[in-house]
């Protein structure tokens, strides 16, 4: 509850409960506010997602010192070579322009083969989004439409009465 209290210069302040500032001190303390804020500068990232049989793929391109990272690990330290030129080839297509960009893909799902095509085929669709390079496109259209269109392909489930999608059962009349 405010209680009145006389100052020295036998004005009235209103106090609030124990320890409280006046109406006075703390209109002098509050900052004045001139309604301009700093804006940031954006960063340019580029975010492509693709799917590649049961596999995800999912590459951020962004500016940086030319570090290329496949779940957490350098290009370089993937085991199986073969998957290794699957997902370095968009890279090695662009040439120097990618010197510049951090490449950071995540994948999951599917088998090691299916994850280096979706790897493959995100890296160069976002490489292309980031640097909206018309020339870059065309080259990789021209190689292979792979590596910017993802392959609608899926595996056909099993049905009923074979072992697999299609086959069936053989019959035996003895």
């Amino acid at each position: 509850m405010p209680r009145k209290k006389k100052t020295e210069a036998g004005k009235e302040e209103i106090t609030a409960a124990a320890g409280a500032k006046t109406a006075e001190v703390a209109a002098a303390a509050a900052p004045e506010k001139t309604g301009k804020k700093k804006k940031r500068a954006k960063k340019k990232v580029a975010i492509v997602s693709i799917r590649r049989k049961e596999s995800v793929a999912r590459a951020i391109i962004k500016d940086g010192k030319g570090v290329i990272r496949v779940n957490n690990l350098s290009i370089g330290a993937i085991q199986n070579p073969y998957a290794r030129e699957i997902i370095y080839e968009p890279i090695r297509m662009a040439g120097d322009r990618v010197n510049n960009l951090e490449i950071l893909v995540s994948i999951h799902g599917g088998g090691v083969i299916g994850q280096a095509q979706a790897a493959r085929t995100a890296i160069a669709k976002g490489i292309v989004a980031f640097t909206k390079d018309d020339e870059l496109r065309a080259i990789y259209l021209d190689y292979d439409r792979f590596l910017l269109v993802p392959d609608p392909r899926r595996v056909e489930p099993k049905k009923f009465k074979g072992r697999k999608a299609r086959a069936r059962f053989q019959k035996s009349y003895r």
